[in-house]
C-alpha cells in the first residue's frame, strides 16, 4: 500500500568497484576543489589506508591540505574542534572522511562549523537547523556498517554530559561516496559483524518504520539480502573483496533507506546505550534487532513478515506458514546472532557486552528522549523501554 505522501533524496555520487579509489582526485576536481583536509583516525593510518588515499593523489592537480588522523573511537564534540581547527590553520577547502562512522560523524561535524563559523556545535543539535551549503564532502568508507557516506545524519558525543547529540539537514550529505574493497579488507571479524549487523538494523528498521516509502524498500530490501549472501563468508574469510564489496554495497543502500524513512526505537535503545554505557553502536544493534522486532510485531507484523525472504532465502520462505513468516524472521536474526557470537564473538546479550545492569534504567530515560522514537510503529515509553532493555540484558 502506497502513503499517501512521501519524499525521496540522495544526492550522493556513489562510486564502487575494486579501483574506485583512484577516481578521488577526479571527484575533487569535479567539486571545485584543489586542498582537501583528511580526516581518519590512528587505527586506519596504522593499516595503511591513509597511504593508499594519498597514493590516490599521484600527479593529479589536487593537493592534500592537512592529515588529521586523531578521531577517537566514539565522535566527540573535542575532535570535531580539532578537525575544524587543522582545515582552518592549513587554508583547506574541502573534506575527505576516511573511515567509519566516527570518522564521518566528525568530519560532518567539522563541516558545520566551519560552514557556519562557530564553535559551538551544539547549538545546531537538532533537525534542519542548517541553512547553509558546506565544504565538499567526499567519505571513503573503512567499514561496512553505518551508511554515513549516503546518509544526512550525524552524531557526536559530548563527553561533559555523557550524551550523544544528533544533527539531521540534508546539507549533511557527502557529495561523493567512494566504495573500494581495498579499504575493508583488513577489519578483524569482529568489527565486520558488528559494522555488519548496524547496516543490518538500518535495513530493517527503513522497512519497518513509519516514514517508509517504496523507493527506501527497494533500497533496504535489497541492503538485507546482500547482507544475506554475504556476511558470514566474510567474517570467515575477510580477506574476499567480492564479499567486501557487497557489504560496503549493503551499508550504503542501507543508508541511503534510512536517510528517508528514518529509524526507530532500536536505535533509540543503541544511542542511549552508547552514550551512557559507552557500548559500540554495531554491538548494540546486533544485541537489540531482534528485540525491537519482537516489540513491534503487533504493528508492523506484516512487514516484518515481508522480511523473510530477502533475511533467509527462498527455501526457508518457501516452507514457513504465512502466519509465521514474522516470527522465523526474528528466529532468523538470532540464528545470525548465535554464528556471529561462535565465529567473531559477537556479544548477544548486554551483560556479555560488559554493560552494568545498574545503569539500564538511566539508558531507558535518555532512551525515549531521543528522536528515532517518533518513528517507530509502536509507541515506547520509558517502562516500556526498561522491559525491553531487560529482556536484552540476560
Amino acid at each position: 500500500m502506497l502513503p499517501t505522501y512521501y519524499e525521496f533524496y540522495n544526492p550522493v555520487k556513489i562510486v564502487s568497484g575494486a579501483k574506485a579509489l583512484e577516481n578521488l582526485p577526479y571527484e575533487l576536481e569535479q567539486l571545485g576543489a584543489s586542498r582537501p583536509l583528511i580526516v581518519t583516525d590512528s587505527g586506519v593510518s596504522r593499516a595503511g589506508l591513509t597511504e593508499c588515499v594519498i597514493a590516490a593523489f599521484g600527479e593529479s592537480a589536487v593537493s592534500i591540505g592537512a592529515l588529521f588522523d586523531e578521531v577517537p573511537p566514539d565522535s566527540s564534540l573535542q575532535a570535531v574542534q580539532a578537525a575544524a581547527s587543522a582545515f582552518r590553520a592549513n587554508g583547506c577547502d574541502s573534506i575527505v572522511a576516511v573511515g567509519g562512522g566516527s570518522v564521518i560523524d566528525t568530519a560532518k561535524g567539522a563541516n558545520i562549523v566551519i560552514t557556519e563559523n562557530s564553535d559551538d556545535l551544539a547549538k545546531f543539535a537538532g533537525a534542519e537547523l542548517l541553512k547553509k551549503p558546506m565544504k565538499p564532502l567526499v567519505v571513503v568508507p573503512t567499514t561496512a556498517g553505518t551508511g554515513s557516506e549516503a546518509t544526512l545524519v550525524t552524531v557526536i558525543k559530548d563527553t561533559a554530559r555523557n550524551v550523544k547529540m544528533a544533527f539531521t539537514s540534508y546539507h549533511l550529505m557527502p557529495r561523493v561516496a567512494i566504495l573500494d574493497p581495498r579499504m575493508t579488507l583488513t577489519l578483524p571479524p569482529r568489527i565486520t559483524a558488528a559494522t555488519a549487523m548496524d547496516a543490518l538494523t538500518h535495513a530493517v528498521e527503513a522497512y519497518i518504520c513509519l516514514q517508509k516509502n517504496p523507493v527506501s524498500d527497494a533500497f533496504a530490501l535489497s541492503a538485507v539480502e546482500l547482507i544475506r549472501e554475504n556476511l558470514v563468508s566474510v567474517v570467515k574469510d575477510g580477506k574476499n573483496p567480492e564479499g567486501r564489496l557487497a557489504l560496503a554495497n549493503a551499508a550504503c543502500l542501507a543508508g541511503i533507506a534510512f536517510s528517508n524513512s528514518m529509524v526507530g526505537m532500536i536505535h533509540a535503545l543503541g544511542h542511549a546505550c552508547g552514550g551512557v554505557a559507552g557500548i559500540p553502536h554495531g554491538v548494540a544493534m546486533s544485541i537489540f534487532l531482534p528485540h525491537g522486532l519482537e516489540y513491534n510485531l503487533k504493528k508492523a507484523g506484516d512487514r516484518i513478515a515481508r522480511l523473510l525472504l530477502p533475511l533467509t532465502g527462498p527455501r526457508l520462505f518457501a516452507q514457513t506458514p504465512p502466519d509465521e513468516m514474522a516470527t522465523e524472521t526474528i528466529a532468523g536474526i538470532r540464528r545470525l546472532q548465535e554464528e556471529l557470537h561462535r565465529l567473531a564473538g559477537l556479544p548477544r546479550t548486554l551483560k556479555e557486552a560488559g554493560v552494568a545492569s545498574d545503569v539500564l534504567e538511566q539508558i531507558a530515560a535518555t532512551a525515549i528522549g531521543d528522536g528515532s522514537v517518533v518513528f517507530n510503529p509502536e509507541e515506547m515509553d520509558r517502562d516500556d523501554a526498561l522491559k525491553v532493555l531487560r529482556k536484552a540484558y540476560q
